[in-house]
């Protein structure tokens, strides 16, 4: 698992009626990319990491101009 700062990392409930937990990664500790990663929660709550099997990293889009 990958990432930058600005890519999203949501952490998908993990029984029923949980919600998804989504935060942006304000910072990479890891060696290229690699975990673990200080993320910004919606709520606002900080946090350093490390993810797991029931984590996905959404890239931020790169716009190109011409």
């Amino acid at each position: 698992m990958r990432a930058t700062e600005g890519d999203r990392l949501v952490q998908h409930g993990r029984v029923v009626g949980q919600h998804d937990k989504v935060g942006e990664i304000v910072e990479v500790l890891g060696r290229d990319g690699d975990p673990p990663y200080r993320v910004r929660f919606e709520d606002g709550h900080e946090g350093i990491c490390s993810p797991g099997p029931d984590t996905e990293i959404r890239h931020r889009e790169v716009v190109t101009r011409h």
